[in-house]
């Protein structure tokens, strides 16, 4: 089976071998569990001092004073030490021996990735996640190297245009809303969806050109993970693949990819 290469113009230049990766079995289990050990992976353990609150001369007065026995404080008969009073402890204080990453396997990772790629060739896994996909010319979208050198935005824009992605650019930026609640003051107050996803083989002036357009995001083949394949655990991102982007790839899971395709034979 071969897939089309197109050039900057949205025209087919060459045609290659349908990509290995793109064959893995699609497994949203396993591509959920990564997501949510990443995202786990960004949160700072919380804790208290264990003196806090504690740090006083109360005690209790006992029995026979008509009053409650909480502590108080020596010299005073205001309440001070218990959960309940003014300044007191906390009943149950958050700890950082909490278990709050969710810990995945090596192995599950790579095949996490695997599958996150490969649900990116499935047209009906695209239209699922809500992308406008009428227009694009071919599901995976494989694109010629000489686009990761373009350094203006409106020349990113022209290529989507011709290679039918601008569509859902605008749905992006129609759909961009400011948040509900207290987030708004905390430093994320846009809820803006993804668009087009845009895999490189290294760093390159495009990064510059299209990270402000609406839900575009661009990140290397060292830097792809579930987070960019599949935001929120929903895999079949709209994604614009490089010719050398899946050739590098290929590369870096050889082992594991060959692995999992020999165990589906």
């Amino acid at each position: 089976m071969k897939v089309p290469v197109y050039d900057l113009e949205g025209k087919v230049c060459e045609e290659i071998d349908f990509p290995k990766v793109f064959n893995v079995p699609i497994r949203v289990d396993i591509i959920r569990r990564d997501l949510l050990s990443a995202l786990t992976a960004r949160i700072q353990p919380q804790g208290r001092d264990p003196m806090a609150g504690k740090r006083t001369t109360a005690e209790s007065w006992g029995v026979g004073y008509g009053v409650a026995r909480v502590p108080r404080i020596k010299g005073s008969s205001r309440a001070a030490f218990a959960p309940m009073t003014v300044k007191g402890r906390r009943a149950h204080p958050p700890v950082v021996d909490k278990v709050i990453h969710e810990e995945i396997n090596k192995k599950e990772r790579q095949l996490a990735i695997l599958s996150a790629i490969a649900s990116t060739a499935k047209r009906e896994l695209v239209e699922a996640r809500g992308h406008r996909i009428e227009k694009v010319p071919s599901i995976p979208l494989i694109v010629v190297d000489d686009i990761i050198q373009l350094e203006k935005t409106k020349d990113v824009r022209e290529v989507f245009k011709r290679l039918g992605l601008w569509e859902d650019v605008e749905r992006a930026k129609k759909g961009i809303k400011i948040r509900a609640g207290k987030g708004k003051m905390r430093g994320r107050r846009y809820k803006k969806p993804k668009s087009v996803l845009i895999v490189i083989p290294q760093a390159a002036p495009i990064i510059k050109a299209a990270r402000n357009l609406p839900g575009v995001d661009i990140v290397t083949v060292d830097q792809l993970s579930t987070m960019h394949l599949a935001p929120g655990g929903h895999s079949g991102r709209l994604t614009l693949w490089t010719k050398s982007a899946i050739t590098l790839l290929e590369e870096k899971y050889k082992e594991r990819l060959d692995q999992v395709l020999f165990e589906i034979t």
